[in-house]
């Protein structure tokens, strides 16, 4: 029942070491990771502003992991539980799905770019990570739901 949540907690996980990686990389490893040929030039002028980015993402990624071991019971009940859990699964399941009509739906030199192996990898594993948080979700609706005493 808790292994949805656990290997949802491990891939977000996964995302915020991914996401370290990009910001110690530097300018190809932004490039590379799809997040644009601006912020790749920002971190080669030695702009802080893609670290300062990244970082946000590394926070956002480890919430949602402590967020998904919260819902296996592992750590205690977090606040908005239910409700931080159903808008991650919905966010990664959204992104995961549009990901894969990205190349088919615009020509831009960034999409073109990034190619579409890029898109639909990267959109295999947003729909594993959302899929994995609502297949918790719907294992562990009763303890999810249940009011915290």
């Amino acid at each position: 029942m808790k292994q949805s949540f656990i290997f949802g907690a491990v891939l977000t996980f996964l995302g915020s070491l991914l996401h370290i990686a990009i910001i110690i990389g530097g300018p190809d490893w932004y490039l590379a990771s799809g997040a644009g040929e601006s912020l790749a030039k920002q971190a080669e002028s030695g702009s802080l502003y893609p670290a300062f980015v990244g970082s946000i993402l590394v926070c956002i990624f480890l919430g949602w992991s402590i967020y998904a071991l919260s819902g296996a019971g592992i750590i205690r009940k977090l606040p908005f539980l239910k409700l931080f859990l159903i808008l991650i699964a919905a966010l990664c399941i959204i992104r995961g799905t549009y990901g894969f009509f990205i190349p088919v739906l615009f020509d831009s030199p960034y999409v073109v770019n990034l190619g579409v192996w890029f898109w639909v990898s990267s959109s295999v594993v947003w729909l594993a990570i959302g899929l994995s948080y609502a297949a918790g979700i719907k294992l562990n609706w009763s303890y999810i739901s249940a009011v915290k005493t």
